[in-house]
């Protein structure tokens, strides 16, 4: 099975690079880091790690590093003793790690899954430990880890009715993968349930819950002046703000047409469109030019800029992690990827703040957080995008309404706290015993 594995990735290596370093050239920053992709690490990071024990935890892009440094957090007093390395797969990925994480924790980028690379990289860092945020399988990666008898933690851990189908026809290779995990915490019964089946076994599984409902509570540093920004921007205080996060090809335009609609009932309505991947920023904006709206980047506004009242309609998001900020300040929020594409994204985030969010039909890989909202009326769902602009208009008329949504998914988020410290239990458990200190949990 590895052979013929490392045979097909080693094609689809060769035929898929020039594509990956396309997308990587295209969202800029490649160079920095870039030989760590194949196991390379500088003498800096091998100095950090010497007669240490490690603990490697990755996360893909930048969802996944909310919930990372979330989790580091709530490790390191147990485990102080412990050098923690981070990985991430994407450069904006590795900017969030940067921003958000102290220095004493290691950065690094995820090796490709080649048996070189992988063999490299964890023979370099020889971590005591391996915690994957979410279900990130590489083949290479678990098999090396599981031969140097590295114990292997599934975090997070939810399949969407996408995902499962493809890893239970690959059953062949994924149910010894499954299989390696020391420990698995599970988001729910039902992804526990699709765990089993996958190859996991049934003693290593613990359902603890989404560590995305204790990410979105952890207060942040406001770095970014909302209020002041718009003020710049000519939007008078009291304005309603339309905030559409996380967009995905096609919503943006269906957001903007809808605006110029919503316009003339709401004249001072200002629309803020934050697109899930900032280098599709300009292909937006020509967009927003052929509606004929005004807008600006968010790059753009400066200390000094000034711009008169009335003269832009939108603020286009060209940068990466600010989108709670805008969230914070909304009247309200649409949540992307979940009308013209599936999957959706987090709509946590928005409950978290306590403010009334709208998303599309398409949001299957938050399927039980999803259900969660709409059961206790703290979200709206709409079918399509005729239904998505008659429920705006309705939030925007009636405040009882929009606050009475925002109390209900604040509940919603309030009951579900407390993922992160199972999750660190968990953990804890399995490395006990060893040479490690393990720090008793406070009380």
């Amino acid at each position: 099975m590895r052979f013929i594995y490392n045979l097909f990735f080693s094609i689809f290596f060769v035929l898929a690079s020039p594509y990956y370093f396309w997308r990587m050239r295209r969202r800029g920053n490649w160079r920095s880091g870039f030989s760590q992709r194949f196991g390379y690490y500088d003498s800096k990071l091998k100095q950090a790690i010497t007669n240490r024990h490690t603990l490697w935890m990755h996360a893909v892009s930048v969802g996944e590093v909310n919930v990372c440094t979330q989790l580091i957090r709530a490790l390191e007093p147990r485990l102080p003793n412990l050098k923690i390395i981070v990985s991430t797969t994407t450069t904006t990925g590795m900017g969030e790690l940067q921003k958000k994480l102290p220095t004493h924790i290691g950065k690094i980028y995820y090796p490709v899954d080649r048996k070189s690379c992988v063999t490299r990289a964890l023979c370099t860092i020889r971590p005591t430990a391996i915690v994957l945020v979410e279900a990130e399988i590489w083949p290479n990666f678990i098999w090396r880890a599981r031969d140097m008898s590295i114990p292997l933690f599934l975090v997070n851990a939810r399949l969407s009715d996408r995902s499962f189908p493809r890893y239970k026809r690959f059953g062949i290779l994924f149910r010894q993968l499954f299989g390696a995990f020391t420990g698995v915490g599970a988001q729910s019964e039902t992804d526990a349930g699709k765990l089993r089946q996958l190859g996991c076994r049934s003693e290593a599984i613990n359902i603890v819950g989404s560590l995305k409902f204790d990410a979105a509570k952890i207060e942040e540093k406001r770095l970014l002046n909302v209020p002041a920004m718009l003020n710049q921007l000519g939007v008078p205080p009291n304005a309603p703000i339309l905030v559409a996060g996380s967009t995905h090809d096609g919503e943006e335009v269906i957001l903007g047409e809808q605006f110029r609609r919503l316009r003339e009932r709401f004249p001072s309505l200002f629309l803020v469109l934050v697109p899930r991947h900032f280098e599709r920023s300009r292909e937006v904006g020509r967009e927003l030019d052929r509606l004929g709206l005004k807008f600006v980047y968010r790059n753009e506004i400066t200390a000094s800029a000034e711009f008169p009242a009335g003269k832009i309609d939108c603020l286009l998001g060209n940068t990466t992690g600010e989108l709670r900020h805008f969230y914070e300040h909304a009247t309200v929020i649409f949540v992307g990827k979940s009308l013209t594409a599936e999957g959706g994204q987090n709509p946590i985030e928005p409950g978290a703040l306590g403010k009334p969010m709208v998303f599309g039909p398409n949001m299957q890989n938050f399927a039980e957080i999803v259900r969660s909202f709409l059961e206790r009326d703290g979200a709206v769902q709409v079918q399509g995008a005729a239904e998505l602009e008659t429920v705006l208009e309705e939030l925007l008329l009636d405040a009882n309404r929009r606050d009475e949504l925002g109390r209900n998914a604040l509940a919603v988020v309030r009951e579900n706290l407390g993922a992160i410290e199972r999750t660190v239990d968990m953990i804890v458990k399995h490395l006990e015993g060893g040479e490690l200190y393990i720090a008793p949990r406070k009380r």
